[in-house]
């Protein structure tokens, strides 16, 4: 007797796994289109800081939240991006070549830093990639002739074709399309043997070698794209900011990138513009809170660091997920609602068997 199964096997490429994706998705590009005529001026800045963390967070998501790599020297690849783009403009460059470079020499960079990092893991990853962070600061406050040293650059406004996208609407467009690309590449990209392949490091680098992955190569890879990312969005960085200094990409910058993927949620793309919507909106929040505490707590020179750290601990203890991981219970709820049980999304600490062999 012969059995024939109908299998769509067009499930396992699509993005959009079922009708509702598509509709929420859809709302979801209408409003971003419609933007610009929706948000007051201010809003829409905010809005385009918004897209362009999150260019940045997509490369730290990979390299961290995908392949398990620490890093705490991520502004670095901002900063080489954003001079990279500021210098070739200046020099006459096309915006998009100039852009392309940017992204080229911040990946070429990355693989340099990728090489040393083939030997140490994890807190030892982080310091050496901090080294490294330090490093490219003091490249840029020193290296006048080219980097104006801490006086800074003026970054011209970006030119397509004899267009000028200086305003605030068709810049905003630009980092639209641009986050779009960035966000369906890498979704495609983990979908391939090659993120595959990095899922499989970050689980267990003992398993994933031996099935035949060969670590140096992607390992290196993972740095080499995530700081690509990173120079795009430093290149973005520079042209919305219109200026640029070595102070702006410092350690703390490499705090507030990893602290955005951590509380948006590790290895989701969803948690990356959870992650910059928080990143954006709590000073806001904080500034509009802060008349109200008392002189001694509001006007506190460390406020804003301080409710980062305790919002990231309570993150750590009680969600560990995210907001994204936050966000599924909400949806699961919804969805058992009337039949959720007390104690159903307890959070269980688990560990993976193969951390002990690493």
């Amino acid at each position: 007797m012969r059995f024939i199964f109908k299998t769509d096997y067009r499930q396992d490429i699509r993005l959009a796994k079922h009708p509702g994706h598509v509709f929420w998705y859809g709302l979801l590009s209408l409003l971003l289109l419609a933007a610009p005529w929706l948000l007051a001026e201010y809003w829409l800045a905010q809005l385009t800081f918004v897209l362009i963390y999150a260019i940045a967070g997509l490369g730290l998501m990979l390299l961290a939240g995908f392949t398990g790599q620490f890093s705490l020297g991520h502004a670095a690849f901002l900063g080489v991006g954003a001079y990279t783009q500021a210098v070739l403009l200046a020099a006459g460059w096309p915006f998009l070549l100039a852009l392309a470079c940017a992204a080229g020499l911040s990946a070429a960079v990355g693989v340099v830093v990728g090489l040393p990092a083939l030997r140490v893991k994890g807190i030892y990853l982080g310091m050496a990639t901090l080294a490294f962070g330090f490093i490219v600061e003091e490249v840029l406050a020193r290296w006048e002739s080219v980097t104006g040293g801490n006086a800074g650059l003026h970054v011209k406004a970006p030119q397509i074709m004899g267009w000028s996208l200086s305003g605030g609407e068709t810049f905003y467009f630009l980092c639209l399309c641009i986050t779009v690309l960035a966000t369906l590449g890498l979704l495609n990209l983990l979908r391939s043997p090659t993120g595959r392949a990095f899922v499989a490091i970050r689980d267990s680098e003992i398993s994933a070698q031996s099935m035949g992955i060969h670590l140096a190569h992607y390992k290196t890879l993972s740095f080499a794209l995530s700081a690509a990312l990173a120079g795009v969005a430093g290149a973005l960085y520079a042209h919305k900011l219109q200026f640029i200094s070595p102070d702006q990409f410092n350690i703390l910058q490499s705090i507030d990138l990893l602290l955005m993927i951590v509380i948006g949620g590790l290895g989701s793309v969803h948690g990356v513009f959870l992650g910059a919507l928080f990143l954006i909106s709590m000073p806001q929040a904080i500034a509009m809170v802060k008349d109200y505490l008392p002189a001694a707590i509001g006007q506190a020179p460390g406020l804003q660091a301080a409710v980062y750290g305790l919002v990231l601990i309570a993150f750590v203890l009680f969600e560990p997920m995210g907001l994204y991981g936050r966000w599924l219970k909400v949806r699961t709820w919804l969805q058992l609602f009337p039949f959720y049980r007390k104690g159903m999304f307890k959070r269980q600490k688990s560990f993976q068997k193969s951390d002990r062999l690493k």
